[in-house]
C-alpha cells in the first residue's frame, strides 16, 4: 500500500507545496458520486478515500519529480511526462530521436528517482537473445565438486530496461524481448522465470541512419503502448546545457517513490472515472484509421495503408487515464485521449505512397482526424 505520509513527510523537507485544499478533495467525491449515479456508468472500479490521497500524493510527486530531474535533466518535460504515464499505465515505450539528447540520462535518473533497477542493452547486429534473458553455465560446486548447470539472469531481469538502437540487431533477438514486454516472464531451457515488477521497456531509434538496420516488424511495434520523439532543445535550453555540463558534474537525485509506491498508484490509475462518450470518443478515433473500414474519412484512405488495432483503444483510454491523475484530476475528458492519441496511434499507422510524396507524416494525419472525429 502507499504510504502516502511518508511521502507527504519527504515532500515538505523539499519545499513542494500542500496537497489540494479539502473542498478540492469534496469536488472530487462529488464528481464520483455523480458518475456514479449516472445512466451510463464508468467501466473502472470504484474508487476510495485512501485512492483519492495516493492519487494527490501523485501529483505533488510528479512535481517534484519534474523539479528533480530538471537538476540532471534541462528541458524534455513532455518526454518525461510520457515516459511516467506508460510506467503507471504497466507500457512500454519506444523513443526516436538522434544522439545526443540525454535520452540515456533521462532513464537513468528516472529510475534513481524511483528507487528502481535499471539496466541497458545496446543492441548490435552479433547480439544474441542469450546476452539478453541470459544463459547456463556450467557451474562446480566447492568442497564436493561436483558439476551442475547454473542459470545466470541477463539484462532483461531489471525494473526498468533500456534498449538503445533496437532496430540495429536482428529479428530473433528483438523477438527475445516479446515474452518478457507482453508475460512478464522469460523461458529459457525450458525454465520459466517471472520478472520483477514494475517492468519498463524503453527501446530507441535514430531517425537517421537507416542502413544495416533491422525495422521492428508491425506486430512488435504495436507492443509498445508510446511511440515518443524527442526533439532538439530550445535556444535557451541547449545554452544552459552547454553553460551546465562544462561546468559542474551531474547531481545525485534523491528517490521519490519505491517499488511498493509505484505497484499501488498502477491499481489507482486503472480506477480513474471514465464516461462513456469520452470512451466511445476513442474508439470512433480508432476505428477511423482503418483504410477499409465504413468510418475512415477519405484522406485515411487515401493516405494510410493500415490503421490501429484494438490495442490502440486500450493504450488511449488507460493513458488518458494516467494523464489525468498527473493533471490532478480523477475524472477522463476527450482532452486527455487526443494528448495521449498522437504517441498511442503514430506507430501502429502505416502511410502509404501518397502520403510520403505530399510530405506527409502520421503525426499530420492525427492531428486531421483529432480535427474530424465527433466527441458527441
Amino acid at each position: 500500500m502507499l504510504d502516502c505520509s511518508r511521502i507527504a513527510v519527504t515532500l515538505s523537507k523539499r519545499g513542494v507545496h500542500r496537497a489540494r485544499s479539502s473542498s478540492r478533495k469534496k469536488a472530487d467525491m462529488a464528481r464520483l458520486s455523480d458518475t456514479a449515479g449516472s445512466s451510463n456508468p464508468p467501466t473502472a472500479q470504484q474508487i476510495d478515500d485512501a485512492d483519492l490521497k495516493a492519487a494527490e500524493q501523485l501529483t505533488q510527486v510528479y512535481g517534484k519529480l519534474t523539479e528533480e530531474l530538471g537538476r540532471a535533466i534541462v528541458g524534455q518535460s513532455e518526454v518525461l511526462k510520457q515516459v511516467l504515464i506508460a510506467l503507471f499505465c504497466q507500457g512500454h515505450c519506444m523513443l526516436e530521436g538522434v544522439p545526443g539528447l540525454a535520452k540515456t540520462l533521462m532513464i537513468s535518473n528516472i529510475s534513481d528517482l524511483l528507487s528502481l533497477n535499471f539496466s541497458r542493452i545496446q543492441f548490435t547486429p552479433d547480439l544474441m537473445p542469450s546476452d539478453i534473458t541470459g544463459t547456463e553455465i556450467l557451474d562446480e560446486e566447492e568442497g564436493t565438486g561436483r558439476r551442475r548447470m547454473r542459470f545466470v539472469r541477463g539484462p532483461i531481469f531489471g525494473n526498468i530496461i533500456l534498449g538503445d538502437e533496437i532496430n540495429r540487431t536482428p529479428p530473433k533477438t528483438q523477438a527475445a524481448l516479446l515474452q518478457a514486454m507482453q508475460e512478464y516472464q522469460v523461458t529459457t531451457a525450458g525454465e520459466t522465470f517471472e520478472l520483477e515488477k514494475p517492468f519498463l521497456v524503453l527501446g530507441t531509434q535514430n531517425p537517421i541512419e537507416q542502413e544495416g538496420t533491422y525495422p521492428l516488424p508491425e506486430a512488435q511495434l504495436d507492443r509498445f503502448m508510446f511511440k515518443i520523439l524527442v526533439d532538439y532543445p530550445s535556444f535557451e535550453e541547449e545554452l544552459q546545457i552547454a553553460e551546465t555540463t562544462t561546468a559542474q558534474g551531474f547531481e545525485k537525485l534523491d528517490p521519490l517513490l519505491d517499488t511498493e509506491d509505484i505497484l499501488h498508484l498502477q491499481k489507482v490509475v486503472r480506477k480513474v472515472l471514465i464516461g462513456r462518450s469520452v470512451s466511445a470518443y476513442a474508439v470512433r478515433l480508432v476505428r477511423s484509421t482503418r483504410p477499409n473500414s465504413p468510418d475512415a474519412p477519405d484522406f485515411v484512405k487515401k493516405y494510410l495503408s493500415w490503421g490501429a488495432g484494438p490495442r490502440a483503444c486500450q493504450s488511449l483510454l488507460i493513458g488518458a487515464k494516467a494523464n489525468a491523475l498527473l493533471d490532478g484530476r480523477v475524472n477522463v475528458s476527450t482532452e486527455d485521449i487526443k494528448y495521449v492519441a498522437y504517441p498511442v496511434l503514430r506507430h501502429r499507422l502505416v502511410t502509404g505512397f501518397s502520403a510520403e510524396s505530399d510530405g506527409l507524416t502520421t503525426d499530420h494525419v492525427i492531428e486531421k482526424l483529432i480535427s474530424v472525429t465527433r466527441e458527441d
